[in-house]
């Protein structure tokens, strides 16, 4: 191992290079920007043995991916925000081919009004498009997370592509100790990309993206659909090994102190490290605070989360984006659905933060577990959804 400075964007361009993916297609955008012009300059400076095609739009970028995996490549691109959403029509088709194109995201709001600072309307805005998505809480996790995710993608069962995403500037350009793997290391975890079929295989032809009617397309969409149901084994079996070999082992989520707490909040992303000093602060206070992060959004983790609230008094679902939808965020509604079926159904309520790169404040935070204390004690949601830190 080896102990440096990163930022997020760093970290995992740091990782794309230790990867050494065959294509790297890319446009930039803020705060993504970064990753992909550090990889480019790897190539550059002969690095990597990566074709880097630099092109004239983000649905561009992840045309050319398709292309390229398509074609047998290892290939790789990354992005945000405008540039995610530009992207959404090919994110259906990548998923739907079944290509393995791994994406780190950096989280930003979508306009309008324009903003360039963290939320993650971009990610959840691409949640049913078929991609794995894993969240990172910091740079360590967003390094160890791109590599991963490789192994993840490619593994046969899976063959689908996955995006890993940081928070927007919080994580991004935020510079953290991480702990490198040698490059030998990464290569051999990662191995060598064997493409089940190719295009470019004229001795084995086979047409791919043709036009699917009545009689298959039900059937192809429910094989897409089957690899996100295989993939929780091969997240866990691929985290156990990482951990074996490297000392940091990863799962669908992650609780802290959640094993005798009575109030609890589930989070995604950097508000998993506030929510910490939040809860260890709380419980010198004799307050059972705890704290469910998911880490994999897609395929979403629900007997794991009913599992670990089942046991808790009151729940918060804090989300960084606001669905629109009128009663909560993406995250609030899959959760309490989750608990529908488990061994106990505990008040839940909703809190949407920080949009638009808002900072959440221990203050805050804590607060949301003043309300579950009173929620507990009386049984009675007054509210479900809120909003937080915003001014009414």
């Amino acid at each position: 191992m080896k102990r440096v400075a990163r930022t997020g964007n760093e970290a995992m361009a740091e990782a794309m290079r230790q990867i050494n993916p065959d294509v790297v297609a890319a446009y930039p955008i803020t705060p993504a920007t970064e990753i992909v012009q550090i990889f480019s300059q790897f190539v550059a400076d002969g690095l990597v043995d990566t074709e880097f095609v630099a092109v004239e739009s983000e649905h561009s970028a992840m045309s050319a991916c398709i292309g390229a995996a398509a074609a047998g490549a290892r290939a790789m691109t990354g992005t945000s925000s405008q540039g995610l959403a530009l992207m959404y029509e090919m994110l259906y088709i990548a998923a739907g081919l079944r290509l393995p194109i791994v994406m780190p995201e950096v989280n930003r709001a979508l306009s309008s009004p324009i903003n360039i600072h963290c939320d993650h309307s971009d990610t959840m805005g691409a949640r049913d498009s078929g991609w794995i998505q894993i969240f990172s809480e910091n740079s360590q996790e967003a390094y160890d997370n791109v590599i991963q995710a490789v192994r993840i993608c490619e593994h046969p069962q899976v063959r689908l592509p996955g995006l890993i995403t940081v928070d927007g500037f919080i994580i991004s350009h935020g510079l953290e100790v991480v702990d490198l793997i040698h490059d030998e290391e990464v290569k051999s975890f990662i191995g060598e990309y064997k493409t089940e079929r190719s295009l470019l295989d004229i001795k084995h032809p086979y047409s791919l993206g043709a036009l699917d009617l009545q009689d298959f397309y039900f059937e192809h969409k429910r094989q897409e659909a089957e690899a996100m149901y295989n993939t929780p084994e091969v997240i866990r079996a691929v985290g156990e090994e990482f951990g074996k070999r490297f000392g940091r082992k990863y799962d669908l989520i992650e609780k802290y102190k959640l094993e005798d707490a009575e109030l609890a909040i589930v989070v995604l992303g950097s508000t998993a490290g506030t929510s910490r000093v939040v809860i260890d602060d709380l419980r010198e206070k004799g307050i059972k605070a705890g704290m469910l992060k998911i880490r994999i959004f897609r395929p979403f983790p629900h007997k794991e989360i009913a599992e670990s609230l089942s046991s808790v008094k009151a729940v918060a679902v804090m989300d960084r984006v606001d669905g629109v939808a009128g009663f909560g965020s993406p995250t609030f509604n899959e959760v309490r659905a989750a608990l529908y079926d488990g061994p106990t159904r505990p008040p839940i309520v909703n809190y949407i933060y920080g949009l638009g790169g808002r900072e959440i404040s221990l203050e805050e935070i804590t607060s949301v577990y003043k309300n579950l204390e009173k929620i507990a004690k009386t049984g009675e949601v007054k509210k479900i959804v809120n909003y937080l830190g915003v001014r009414e």
